[in-house]
């Protein structure tokens, strides 16, 4: 059965039914977007741009791309089977694929594609391009940043967003990352710290001091993101906060 649901016919059917239940989902929404001001200056600068949320945020990912920017999405989705079905997904919702994922070790990422994704990566950023990147993806552990996001932040110069999702109605599924499967006509709530830079290095235990940081705050705006959807909306045109 298991090999039945991996078959490329089979994924790439079930991957167009999701992608449509996401999409249709996603805009009966109301979407309460908090310091997009920050996330809009660096749309408007028009370079490159490092998007960050956990993988457990997928299904909600979509909303927080704007429409009619410069930067064209791209995401990094690993080259496992799951991977697979993600990318067809994602790429019928806006956001063509590059695969490979991070490794904890040089044979590791060769293995697993990493070497040449981030290349490709890299290649993409600096043309002007944008990536969504999981960075505690494809296997975890959960809500745990790789170095991998500061190294390519330090070597494209690009700018990192990070992006706190949250909206209810919503099911938790029994997977490794507690994705979340957003239901219709509810309410969410969209998060945005940045833009964060690296600089260019080898070194770490540098890499690894602002690989927590960030990590940190990224569990921090998704924490933020569940709390004010517990609120009663708030007047869209203060403190920062508008809805999408």
């Amino acid at each position: 059965m298991k090999g039945f649901f991996r078959h490329p016919l089979v994924q790439g059917a079930l991957a167009l039914v999701f992608a449509s239940y996401l999409k249709a989902c996603i805009g009966t929404i109301r979407w309460r977007h908090v310091r997009r001001d920050l996330a809009e200056g660096v749309w408007d600068g028009g370079g490159g741009v490092i998007v960050c949320f956990w993988h457990g945020k997928i299904g909600l990912s979509p909303a927080c791309w704007p429409l009619g920017r410069a930067q064209e999405p791209r995401a990094l989705i690993s080259l496992s089977a799951d991977g697979q079905f993600i990318a067809s997904a994602m790429e019928r919702l806006g956001f063509p694929a590059i695969r490979g994922s991070a490794a904890k070790n040089a044979s590791a990422a060769r293995a697993k594609g990493g070497a040449q994704a981030f290349r490709d990566v890299l290649k993409w950023i600096k043309a002007g391009g944008g990536i969504a990147i999981t960075p505690d993806g494809p296997r975890g552990p959960a809500q745990l940043m790789t170095l991998g996001v500061a190294t390519l932040a330090g070597m494209s110069g690009a700018p990192v967003l990070l992006v706190g999702l949250a909206c209810a109605p919503s099911r938790r599924l029994k997977s490794w990352d507690k994705a979340m499967l957003p239901l219709p006509f509810g309410k969410g709530v969209i998060t945005w710290d940045g833009p964060f830079h690296a600089e260019r290095t080898s070194d770490t235990g540098a890499l690894g001091h602002l690989t927590d940081a960030w990590g940190a705050r990224l569990n921090a705006l998704n924490l933020e993101a569940e709390a004010l959807l517990a609120e009663p909306d708030a007047n869209p045109d203060s403190g920062g906060t508008s809805r999408g």
